[in-house]
């Protein structure tokens, strides 16, 4: 029993940097359509610049993690004005190329300013051990989750409180019809670019410190990302939360009571037999 409770916070824990990570790809996509494959590499310069700013800058673990959703936000707004607002009328193939351009350009960067070594990222909650019900967890781990969930709750109030949070979801919705509204479509478009960017970073600064902070993490990250907006229906904000808590759990367990080698691959199963099911994904339409 404490094996299989120890195992559903991990799944919580996976679960929450997944959501997070699937939520910005899901925004870019809901509004713009633009399936973003640089976001991995957002999430990649999230855990630098969290990271840096601790060890060159001197700063405390949250002002770290302040500096990087600035930084990978604004990096997130410059792709949408430099490259993707250039190629809106351009055939859709080009905006997928120019992501991975993106992807590349940015860990080839990293790898020359930085190198390719892996880097620790210590906190003060790394090494605080609290136990309960059975189950023992860094307070880092604890942190994880507490701050996914408030920054989703966040992202949902944002959404359905206010003008700009509604200006998103009409965009995501019907975007000739909110152009009629009068909604200026280039604000939203680097709005959602830079809440992506920032999301982005969160995951990586909540998860680097029980990881490692290094040019590819972002790789498998975006891949599962991928997996996560797919099933949950593309461009789907609940679809994007539920998506990456059934795919942690779904690993977590999967890597204890079957095999931790295969712990990658349930991500595919899981996709195959879900659209088999709703072949439009859990959440059909565009962000709720």
């Amino acid at each position: 029993m404490d094996v299989l409770a120890q195992q559903l916070f991990n799944g919580l824990t996976i679960g929450s940097v997944y959501s997070l990570v699937a939520l910005g790809l899901t925004l870019v996509y809901g509004i713009l359509h633009i399936p973003n494959f640089a976001h991995g590499a957002l999430y990649m310069v999230g855990g630098y610049a969290t990271l840096m700013s601790m060890t060159l800058l001197g700063m405390p673990y949250f002002i770290a993690m302040f500096i990087a959703i600035l930084v990978v936000g604004g990096i997130a707004v410059l792709m949408e004005r430099l490259v993707f607002n250039q190629l809106r009328d351009s055939p859709p193939i080009h905006d997928k190329i120019a992501a991975i351009g993106l992807l590349l350009f940015l860990e080839t960067l990293i790898r020359v300013i930085w190198g390719a070594d892996y880097r620790s990222m210590s906190t003060p909650f790394s090494d605080n051990i609290v136990s309960f019900l059975g189950v023992t967890v860094t307070t880092q781990r604890i942190l994880i989750v507490v701050a996914a969930i408030l920054v989703m709750i966040a992202l949902q109030l944002f959404l359905k409180k206010t003008m700009i949070g509604a200006s998103i979801i009409a965009m995501s919705q019907d975007r000739e019809g909110a152009f009629l509204q009068g909604i200026n479509a280039n604000r939203v478009a680097m709005l959602t670019f830079f809440i992506s960017g920032g999301l982005a970073a969160v995951a990586a600064g909540i998860n680097a410190p029980i990881n490692l902070v290094y040019p590819d993490m972002g790789h498998l990250v975006i891949l599962k990302a991928f997996v996560i907006v797919i099933i949950g229906g593309m461009g789907s904000v609940p679809g994007a939360i539920l998506g990456g808590y059934i795919l942690g759990f779904s690993e977590s367990l999967g890597a204890t009571f079957i095999s931790a080698e295969y712990s990658d691959i349930i991500a595919f199963v899981l996709l195959v037999i879900i659209l088999t099911v709703k072949p439009q994904g859990l959440f059909a339409k565009g962000a709720h």
